[in-house]
Formats: structure tokens, sequence, C-alpha cells
């Protein structure tokens, strides 16, 4: 029953490699908490008066609760066999590893595929009296540890340095015609991102040597800034850096932190991509115009 991405069809559910729903021998009768998060609220009351300052309200977990149905009429081992892969679902080597999270996708129709990052909780047979019969009813609960719903698909752009300011320099004697300045299409620059959803998505990062003290940020959000100093990477060394929240991290040729060579300037909570367009731009020393930044993301949105 594991699949991949391109293979959920519509009314499905992908639960951490598992598909349930429609063509499956695992029938979905309801889904509860696609709605907004139970918000975790900071509101003070207001001394010596009625009501309550308010404060930020953040939102808390999306537990989600499937009443499901595990069907193979006739069979009851295969019945067996079902419930035990759910479950394992839920008794995975993820629980033991802090930060690790399972992923829940869902499809609906005329939509995309859209996931959740978070865990199994718990499978549970309802009842096992008609298990003879091959029929048994499951609750399955999982914990979306991030409010935001994630596209399937991964965006993502690969940039060599910033040359911009090489670009008001002018013209280098002797002149050859015909002239011109570059690409006249601005959706075809390098540091252009698009979010196609409603809500801000946390990239991953990677930056490759040979390079010196690189910074990134994205344009006219000013608390968007990463900027590595000291730091040298030699050729075929890279950088990788994690944004989204409960797994930020930074590391250096895969192994071990690296954060520590970020400035006290730099946001990983804020270096998120808002929904729309956006460029983003990086600097840093290269002398062999061989070094990239490369980012990924996955478009975010409040809702399926």
């Amino acid at each position: 029953m594991a699949t991949t991405p391109q293979d959920l069809q519509d009314w499905q559910i992908d639960l951490a490699g598992v598909v349930i729903g429609h063509g499956t021998r695992v029938l979905i009768e309801d889904i509860d908490g696609n709605g907004t998060p139970p918000k975790r609220s900071t509101a003070q009351p207001i001394p010596g008066e009625d009501g309550s300052y308010p404060g930020r309200d953040l939102l808390g977990v999306r537990t989600l609760r499937i009443q499901a149905g595990i069907r193979t009429p006739g069979d009851p081992a295969a019945a067996l066999d079902l419930l035990a892969q759910l479950e394992a679902t839920a008794d995975s080597a993820v629980r033991l590893e802090p930060g690790a999270t399972d992923v829940l996708r869902i499809r609906r129709p005329g939509r995309p595929a859209r996931r959740q990052y978070g865990r199994v909780l718990s499978v549970e047979p309802v009842s096992m009296a008609r298990a003879v019969h091959g029929w048994i009813p499951v609750h399955i609960t999982f914990e979306g540890l991030d409010p935001a719903w994630y596209f399937d698909e991964v965006s993502g752009v690969t940039m060599p340095l910033d040359t911009s300011k090489q670009d008001k320099q002018g013209f280098t004697a002797p002149l050859r015609a015909p002239l011109t300045a570059g690409t006249a299409d601005p959706e075809s620059r390098p540091g252009r991102a698009v979010n196609a959803g409603n809500r801000p998505s946390w990239p991953t990062i990677r930056i490759t040597g040979p390079v010196v003290n690189p910074k990134i940020w994205i344009v006219d959000h000013p608390d968007a800034v990463l900027e590595f100093e000291p730091l040298a990477l030699g050729d075929g060394e890279w950088i990788d850096i994690e944004t989204r929240p409960g797994t930020r991290w930074v590391t250096r040729n895969g192994q071990g932190s690296a954060a520590g060579l970020l400035t006290r300037r730099s946001r990983l909570d804020a270096f998120a991509i808002p929904p729309g367009r956006s460029d983003i731009r990086w600097s840093a020393q290269d002398a062999t115009n061989t070094a990239r930044l490369n980012i990924t993301w996955r478009d975010a949105s409040t809702s399926l």
C-alpha cells in the first residue's frame, strides 16, 4: 500500500507511507480537525477593569482524527495484516528521534495533494467483533505540529553570486553590436521565488563553495537575513540550512552544527518566503564564479 507522491489519487490519504481511502481496502468514514488549529492565547487580565488585554495568539498543534474501516470480505488474515501496517505508523523510529516528523498527505478533487508534518499518535481498532468477516473499524490520530498545509510539489531556484553591482558599472571596451544588457524578462531572474499559497513558506537552503562569508537576504523583508562570518568553504564543501519551525538547524558538509557561524543579525526564525513573488539575493567572495545558492520550498496554505 505504500505509494509515491505522484500516485496519490482523489479522496486518498497517505499516512506515513500507508495509503488509505478511495480505491484501497481501508475506507474513510470521516476526518475531524481539518479547520483552524486551537490557539495558544496570551491575553492578560486588565488590572482593575473588566476584560483582558490581547497579546499574541499563536496556533497550536492540529489534531486530525480519522475514522476508517478495514474491509477485506472473507479474508480476516488480510484485515489483520492491514491493521498491523497501520499500527506500525504509530510505532516507527520517528517517535524516538527528537525533531523527527512523519508526513500525512491528502488529496481532494480539483486540488493538488497537500501535506502536514507531525506524528501518528495512535491507531486504535474500535471493535474486533467482525474481524472474522474481514471488517475492522479503526480510529487514527495524527498530530500536525506545523499549522500550515504544504503543497506536495517542491519549488526551487539555483543562483550564482549576485552580480547586480557589476551590472551598474557600465560597458567595457571594445563594444560590439548588438549591444544587450541581459534578459529583458524580469520573470526569468534567477532570484525570483514564487509562493503560490497564502502562508509564508520555510525554505531549505544549500550554499556550495568555493565561497567566503556568504550573505542571503529576501528583498523588502529586512529581518530575512542569513549571514555567515567568518566562513570559508572550499571547492566541494557546502552549508545546509533548514528554517522550518521545530527543525531549524545549520550543518557543514553534513556533519555537526554550524549555527555558530551565523552572525547576530541572522534570523532563521524570520527567513520565510512570503506569499506571492519575492526577490532573493546573496553576496559573497568567490574568485571562480562557481559558487551556488540553492533554495527549495513548498508553497504553504492555511487549509486544504
